[in-house]
């Protein structure tokens, strides 16, 4: 993935609007082989971060699905995903909070 390529998924994954952070999220499992070590590990913090402050259900959904199988790869630990660990579980429908427990629990 070139330089460029990682940046534009970055601003994606980081858009003002939900619905851009969803596809961001989305976009992001289509380049799993992409990805060096570094931009998974990356991906996956950034992804955690976006998380533990998303409102939207559809992009956290999005976003979760994306460090699961960020997860895959082999270069994502629990330190790179621990801002999931700020989301306030009794706010979200139970399978987001199953997603999230089984994401922090490994």
């Amino acid at each position: 993935m070139s330089p460029r390529e990682f940046l534009d998924l970055i601003r994606k994954v980081m858009d003002a609007e939900p619905r851009q952070r969803e596809r961001g999220a989305d976009e992001v499992t289509d380049h799993l082989s992409a990805y060096s070590a570094a931009e998974a590990a990356a991906l996956a913090t950034i992804l955690s971060a976006t998380a533990s402050c998303e409102k939207g259900h559809e992009a956290l959904e999005a976003q979760l699905h994306a460090i699961l199988e960020l997860t895959s790869t082999g270069h994502v630990n629990l330190g790179h995903i621990s801002r999931l660990s700020e989301i306030n579980l009794k706010e979200l429908p139970i399978p987001l909070r199953e997603y999230v427990t089984d994401l922090l629990e490994g």
